[in-house]
């Protein structure tokens, strides 16, 4: 149902997707407790920068982010979940706080968008964010050892598994593969997702978008816009592109040819 809606929108009109988290966080110029609250006052790392936990510890602040995205003419907000999953959760030791994480970022979004309908009349959107981790299951870290990798992809995969599930859970009306710079990770994601649709026995629209690095066109772990697109388009994405990491004049050919 929600695909069939987005595809009718699509083919009216360009829908709009919100602008960066990160750097609308920064202005709230958040300290060290912010991000701890009293769910995480114990923990014995440093989490301020942890942006993701700002879901669970200080939700005020993203639900005024996400509505400011709206009434600026957002179609669809993404979740605060860049970095939802346990493998980029692991530098701050907090694996355990994931699917609260996931969940309550779900949740936030998904009243934005209700409210923001009851206001306007106007229907939005919340796509669940799921970003590349720190990780990369292409390339080893060790330049000594080639064949060594951090993360493998049956790890990368639960990881996935485990946020997707939280952000249905949530109420996302979407799942959003972001920012992917290793196409193997990417494919653990899509693997993921497809395993929690069929768990489920309940399937939304799946959204794309890869990262070029620089003029020559390629991924980081080396593929082109057209191979990275064989590489995915079996999961019938509602849509695929590519982010932000070039500007726009720079980002235009390959847009032309993917």
């Amino acid at each position: 149902m929600i695909r069939k809606e987005l595809q009718t929108l699509l083919e009216q009109r360009v829908l709009v997707l919100d602008g960066a988290m990160g750097t609308m966080i920064q202005r709230y110029q958040l300290n060290e407790q912010d991000f701890r609250g009293e769910q995480f006052k114990d923990s014995p790392k440093d989490l301020k920068g942890n942006n993701d936990l700002l879901s669970v510890t200080r939700p005020d602040i993203i639900k005024e982010i996400h509505m400011a995205y709206l009434e600026a003419g957002s179609d669809i907000i993404e979740t605060n979940t860049f970095s939802g999953t346990r493998i980029a959760q692991a530098d701050y030791s907090m694996e355990k706080a994931v699917y609260a994480i996931n969940f309550e970022s779900a949740k936030i979004a998904r009243e934005c968008t209700d409210a923001y309908f009851l206001k306007t009349g106007k229907k939005t959107y919340v796509a669940g964010a799921m970003g590349p981790t720190n990780r990369t299951a292409s390339i080893s870290p060790d330049v000594n050892n080639p064949g060594y990798r951090a993360v493998s992809f049956d790890e990368l995969r639960d990881a996935y598994y485990e946020q997707a599930k939280a952000l249905m859970a949530g109420g996302a009306h979407l799942l959003m593969v972001e920012t992917i710079f290793d196409t193997l990770n990417a494919k653990a994601a899509l693997v993921a997702i497809d395993e929690v649709f069929e768990a489920e026995k309940k399937r939304i629209p799946v959204m794309i978008s890869v990262t070029i690095t620089d003029r020559s066109g390629r991924t980081l772990t080396g593929q082109t816009v057209s191979a990275f697109w064989t590489s995915v388009a079996h999961v019938k994405p509602l849509s695929v592109g590519i982010n932000c990491a070039l500007g726009a004049e720079e980002m235009r050919p390959y847009i032309e040819e993917l």
